[in-house]
């Protein structure tokens, strides 16, 4: 695979979703954007939180019909009592939306941090934790999905599924999904300790039941606790581009001893639907999470967050369906510190594309919002 580092910085228009960096429920966090056939954008993120790990995530939901300038207020469409997060939305054609959302159970860690809160924040904690505390609470744990048949008006009620992506699921051209995630095979403490491949499954239901399909093979060195929060397109003609993000195991592989970039995005393919996938090839620059956009000119656009400094919002592009790749355009390098990104990309009606992802506004003591920008497909590197 061809690398090209390009550093160019794209020019784009930046906009808020969802901004409340002094509220104390005001941080948003791992979201998704998502285009309705008739053209409304639909977003979704893990919302009206106090901070990145907190007992309040819930699942939030926004509209918006004028091409993601002005969007709804946030709508809570699920709100378990544990941790939701993780919020992904997909288009399903006409009315159809499917929202998925991965709930943890960080109790331990909640209470061991409560201690080092401020007496008011402590105490609304504590509020939070007790409703955590109810017997039934662990029964939340693991992936979810919910299902819309009107445009995210009304929500189905929460239907388990066996595995997570904080995108959730593709449409293919079929008209089926393919949900290229990790397994959640044990339980919480076997998924925090990385057990689980990176699978692809199939539902021909709307989400409703899946279909095991095939597994990504490991880079040689590397185990399952390395790999996490993958991602996949459709191309023209049904070949899929997987990208998965790459990092240190818990108490396991660092690929610093492999000669690898220690947070970044190993390239996977297959062109049988998912049956098969070729072996994780790292792709051993800087960055991740993934989200992959087939654009309709053709190129293959992918975004993920820069972790180390300068922080920030970056794009990689391929022209020929993955074969090589000019990465690091820089969308914006003005984050104030690396609790940043997961972004994703939609294309709108005139072929900019719009990035929502999540970032502190200005200043490191802000609560993280749910932020946009609008850019254009640059010119190729050498065209």
């Amino acid at each position: 695979m061809k690398l090209t580092r390009t550093d160019r910085r794209i020019e784009a228009e930046h906009g808020a979703i969802a901004s409340f960096p002094d509220d104390f429920f005001g941080y948003f966090g791992w979201p998704t954007i998502a285009r309705m056939p008739d053209g409304t954008l639909v977003a979704a993120a893990s919302g009206l939180r106090n901070d990145h790990v907190c007992p309040f995530g819930r699942s939030v939901f926004f509209t918006s019909a004028d091409q993601g300038r002005t969007w709804s207020n946030p709508r809570v469409v699920n709100d378990s009592p544990l941790d939701d997060r993780d919020t992904g939305i997909v288009s399903c054609g006409g009315r159809r939306l499917l929202l998925t959302w991965f709930t943890t159970d960080n109790r331990p860690e909640l209470e061991r941090r409560s201690a080092d809160l401020g007496e008011q924040r402590r105490r609304l904690w504590e509020q939070g934790l007790l409703r955590a505390g109810a017997p039934d609470a662990g029964g939340w744990v693991g992936a979810w999905c919910r299902t819309s048949e009107d445009g995210g008006d009304t929500w189905s009620s929460a239907i388990r599924v066996p595995q997570t992506a904080p995108h959730g699921p593709i449409l293919l051209a079929s008209g089926e999904l393919l949900f290229f995630g990790k397994l959640f095979e044990v339980d919480m403490a076997g998924f925090s300790a990385g057990i689980g491949a990176t699978a692809a499954m199939r539902s021909r239901d709307f989400g409703r039941t899946w279909e095991p399909l095939g597994t990504v093979p490991l880079f040689p060195g590397t185990e399952e606790g390395n790999y996490h929060e993958p991602h996949v397109a459709e191309l023209p003609g049904g070949k899929l581009v997987g990208l998965i993000r790459l990092e240190p195991a818990r108490e396991g592989v660092d690929p610093a001893d492999l000669g690898l970039e220690r947070f970044m995005q190993m390239y996977t393919e297959s062109n049988d639907g998912g049956l098969t996938w070729t072996p994780a090839e790292p792709m051993n620059f800087h960055g991740s999470p993934p989200h992959l956009l087939a654009h309709s000119s053709g190129a293959l656009v992918g975004t993920y967050g820069r972790r180390s400094e300068p922080y920030g919002e970056r794009a990689m592009i391929s022209w020929d369906r993955g074969e090589s790749w000019q990465y690091d355009y820089i969308l914006r390098d003005d984050g104030p510190d690396r609790d940043l990104g997961y972004p994703s990309s939609v294309e709108l009606d005139d072929g900019s594309i719009l990035t929502a992802y999540y970032q502190k506004p200005s200043a490191a003591g802000d609560k993280c919002a749910f932020l946009w920008s609008r850019w254009r497909l640059p010119d190729p590197i050498g065209a």
